[in-house]
């Protein structure tokens, strides 16, 4: 028997079909091992040694295989075809031989593009060593980004508390983004005009034209800056009468289609046709790739979908243009076979581009057994790979141009019309930004050189200019593709590591750079600037190309980069040639950046733009509205930065790291505002506080605090007078007497807003509701109402996945507090941002389950009594303690029964959805 090791389980259950009962195949599930993130786990003092750790389900899996493998002839590594499948292969071998049983086992790498029957088995009659010159890549790079995460991550923590951490692509993927938002900021829109006319032929019809040339000088897109030229045009054309047509161009012009898809192209068309994220797309791509059962076979319907080659197999131009012939007619199939070439830098080019195993498989045919997303995506690879093949598409052109009687002013109307739409009759793809100006599908006359035009209508536009668009995940993929940033592999990672790092949000699925990205942008930009130049990570990815080539050696890259890294902010080396150990290299960092007080200049002085806007009003931007003579700075604390005046202890005013607008500032910018005095003679005033605006009563006295009480987040600082202050500090209030319990419903605003509360029962108030006048019978509603969420209220029932195959319990989906989960029973687990909650199936949400419940989750553990108070019990009454143990024993043994069955559901419903 030969064991098989694929990534996946879904893999390995549709290839153990393809080869029979001589084989065995086991999932890896993905990496088994890796560095533990803590510091000694990369030494560059010791020639990069490397510690590897296998924990949790590696070290299980590891197990699994050893213990399948003990009785086999041979060891077939089959994990996926790119440097991540090489490095997990060569993990699998380096812990397997390391054990005395399989020493001497024959292994062997396979590898395949896609999951047919034909392509496994081809794979497997030919299989090759394992390629060290690609699993060295990986431990370059691998060895690159823990050095720099571990290197530069305590050097933020120390000069910047509560920064989070830093790493070598992705620093340079939120550079890119914060820079495009500084653009924005910097943007001022500038006014043009442009004369539009709606001119008729001969025959009557009518087309529209735009002046281009005034008074014999051709327009330049300002030259035309304000009302009073545009008016002037204006007359300028009305009496330049009558009007011919003074030229007319006309030309052919073919667009060829665009190349199959890589990684790259696929998520940014999903984004923009499907409004699918880049880890989503992947997620159901990779379903599509791994299998789908056809009628009881499981078949994978696309290739590798990490990939950035544009090239097709022989057999797939075959077969596509074969289709194209036979759907569409010859005149859509070209001469010859399209060739292409991929135009994005440090191109691998070592796999196929992504298409459909078979492209007679046409989405129509296979929509019924995929799930609405998996058809979409599928539909969306075949038209793509189809239309690749076809014809040319052909357009016609034209652009006529009509002139006054004196010939000085002349009006220019453009049109294009597809004569022929070849592979447009199936795809076309899409933009991130239209164009400003988009003549096609625009019909024009048929007019020929000094035809009469009559003018109908000649009206000025005014226009503004836009500032650059913010960058989407499918636009900055796109950009870091041209910069040879990255590779397909690590596109999703990239995103998904800024957002979780609180560094930038998705804003109508744009990407928002945080203010805490824009400090850690910075701060590397000014200290660490070479490593987050765009230039520079784009040729560490050629030597690490370099590398997987066979053309340098990986610790050669890694010592040359280390070597300039460390010693950084170093005058002079004193390593003797030595590298230093990682300690040493922070050290160095460390002092050679300087205090934090220089840290805190050089934001200020980088950061000033965003964060102290210029608003035109006359006033310093910078100016404390507090204490009138001190400056406002980013000040540095314990728990993260924040605005505060440099006038500190005498003047405490701050308020949080954000930008103020306009109005805040008004509000504020004079300190405290009195409203007027309530019946004690105690003012009244409105203040700006680090956590929003609030109204205060009095100055305090014998050391109490005076009354505050926080505006609502609607409500307007500027809108707030005297009489809405006095029923802000009179809050809480009484609503009223409940008519059941005859007990008050009191309404106030607490830390989490405005709120009713009624026998200790606390219920927010809804947004459209006014704290300050919302009465009884709205009072009672609310309060009737269930609420949701944590704390002993009755949560939302959530939407049922499915039921356990075993004990028919119901597996339910919910959102919570922290995030989507699925609950069974007891038993809730988080859903990791890998799964959208929309597509989790009942196999993962089973998986999730278990993996929580042999953890120790669910509902009614208890914390374990002290050492202390054990020994005592232990003193007092052995044979008593022996009850509490054997029931404890129990406990434990029903909980790993517990788990055991729903690990067996997972296996029972997988094996039932193979079936279905």
């Amino acid at each position: 028997m030969k064991v098989v090791v694929v990534e996946s389980p879904a893999k390995a259950k549709t290839i153990n079909k393809y080869l029979g009962s001589d084989y065995k195949v086991l999932a890896s599930f993905g990496h088994v091992r890796d560095l533990p993130p803590k510091d000694g786990s990369v030494r560059p003092d010791e020639d990069f040694a490397m510690t590897w750790d296998a924990e949790g389900r590696g070290a299980k899996q590891i197990k699994e295989i050893a213990a399948a493998a003990a009785g086999a002839d041979q060891l077939l590594l089959a994990t996926d075809p790119d440097r991540e499948g090489e490095a997990i292969s060569w993990h699998l071998a380096q812990e397997l031989r390391g054990k005395k049983a399989l020493a001497k086992l024959p292994m062997a790498r396979v590898a395949f593009n896609e999951i047919t029957k034909k392509a496994v088995l081809d794979a497997i009659a030919n299989p090759r060593e394992i390629d060290q010159e690609l699993v060295d890549a990986y431990l370059a790079r691998r060895a690159l980004d823990y050095l720099v995460g571990f290197t530069l991550s305590p050097i933020l923590w120390r000069k910047m508390p509560g920064s989070r951490s830093a790493g070598r692509v992705q620093s340079v993927a939120l550079r890119i983004v914060c820079e495009r938002e500084a653009e924005i900021e910097a943007f001022r829109a500038r006014e043009y005009w442009t004369i539009e006319a709606v001119l008729a032929g001969p025959d009557g019809q009518a087309f529209a034209a735009r002046l281009t040339h005034l008074n014999g000088k051709k327009l330049d897109k300002f030259d035309i800056g304000d009302k009073a030229a545009a008016e002037a045009a204006v007359a300028a054309v009305k009496a330049g009468a009558p009007f011919k047509v003074g030229a007319v161009e006309r030309k052919s012009v073919r667009r060829n289609p665009a190349p199959p898809f890589i990684t790259s192209t696929l998520q940014q068309e999903a984004s923009r046709k499907l409004g699918f994220g880049a880890a989503h797309t992947m997620k159901i791509a990779q379903r599509l790739y791994e299998g789908v059962d056809l009628d009881g076979e499981t078949v994978g319907l696309i290739t590798y979908m990490r990939t950035d080659g544009v090239n097709l197999s022989q057999e797939a131009v075959v077969a596509g243009r074969k289709l194209i012939g036979e759907q569409y007619g010859q005149k859509y199939l070209p001469a010859s076979p399209r060739i292409y070439k991929s135009a994005a830098k440090n191109a691998q080019e070592a796999h196929e581009a992504i298409r459909p195993t078979d492209l007679f498989r046409r989405p129509e045919q296979v929509r019924k057994y995929l799930r609405d997303e998996e058809a979409k995506l599928y539909d969306l690879i075949w038209k793509r790979t189809l239309a690749s093949q076809m014809e040319s598409a052909e357009l016609d052109q034209v652009a006529i141009d009509i002139a006054s009687a004196d010939g000085k002013q002349i009006l220019r109307a453009t049109g294009s019309v597809i004569t022929f739409d070849g592979f447009l009759t199936l795809y076309q793809e899409d933009r991130d930004d239209p164009l400003e100006e988009d003549d096609s599908g625009k019909r024009l006359p048929n007019l020929k050189q000094g035809d009469a035009v009559k003018p109908q209508e000649i009206k000025p536009e005014q226009h503004f200019t836009q500032p650059p668009p913010r960058y989407s995940e499918a636009s900055l993929i796109k950009r870091l593709e041209e910069l040879g940033i990255g590779r397909p592999s690590t596109y999703t990672s990239i995103l998904q590591t800024l957002e979780d790092r609180a560094y930038v949000k998705i804003d109508k699925k744009r990407l928002v750079p945080e203010d805490r990205g824009r400090l850690v942008t910075a701060f590397l930009t000014n200290f660490f600037d070479r490593y987050v130049q765009y230039g520079f990570t784009a040729d560490l990815e050629t030597k690490l190309d370099d590398i997987s080539g066979g053309r340098a050696r990986w610790k050669d890259v890694l010592a040359e980069f280390w070597n300039d890294f460390s010693h950084l902010h170093q005058e002079e080396a004193t390593h003797d040639g030595k590298l230093p150990s990682m300690q040493e290299a922070v050290a160095f960092l460390d002092k050679g950046i300087g205090t934090r007080s220089v840290v805190i200049d050089v934001l200020n002085d980088a950061l000033a733009p965003h964060f102290f806007p210029d608003l035109g009003n006359g006033k310093a931007p910078r100016a404390c509205p507090a204490c009138g003579n001190g400056e406002l700075g980013i000040k540095l604390a314990k728990n993260g930065a924040f605005i505060g005046c440099n006038n500190y202890p005498e003047c405490k005013y701050t308020k949080p790291l954000a930008v103020q607008t306009e109005e805040e500032i008004a509000a504020g910018s004079a300190g405290p505002v009195e409203f007027g005095k309530d019946e004690q003679g105690r003012s009244i005033t409105l203040r700006k506080g680090p956590y929003g605006f609030y109204v205060q009563l009095g100055e305090g006295e014998d050391g109490e605090k005076p009354k505050r009480v926080s505006l609502t987040r609607d409500l307007d600082p500027n809108a707030v007078n005297l009489e809405i202050a006095q029923k802000l500090l009179s809050l809480p209030r009484v609503v009223g007497h409940h008519p059941e319990t005859g007990k008050p419903i009191m309404a106030g605003i607490g830390r989490f807003g405005p709120y009713l509360n009624h026998d200790g029962k606390f219920k927010s108030i809804p947004k459209d509701d006014d704290v300050l006048s919302i009465g009884m019978n709205r009072a009672v509603e609310l309060l009737a109402q269930e609420s949701k969420g944590r704390g002993g209220r009755q949560a939302a029932p959530g939407k049922e996945i499915g039921k356990h195959p075993e004990s028919g319990e119901a597996v339910t989906l919910h959102e919570g507090k922290y995030g989507p989960y699925v609950k069974m029973g007891a038993v809730n687990a988080t859903l990791p941002k890998s799964i959208e909650p929309g597509a989790v199936t009942l196999e993962e949400a089973l998986s999730l389950i278990a993996a929580r419940e042999a953890a120790g989750g669910g509902k009614g553990k208890k914390k374990a009594a002290p050492k202390a108070a054990k020994k005592a019990v232990a003193k007092k009454a052995t044979a008593k303690t022996a009850e509490p143990k054997s029931a404890t024993k129990k406990a434990g043994t029903k909980t790993a029964a517990k788990a055991k069955t729903a690990k067996k559901a997972v296996k029972k419903t997988a094996k039932a959805k193979s079936a279905e």
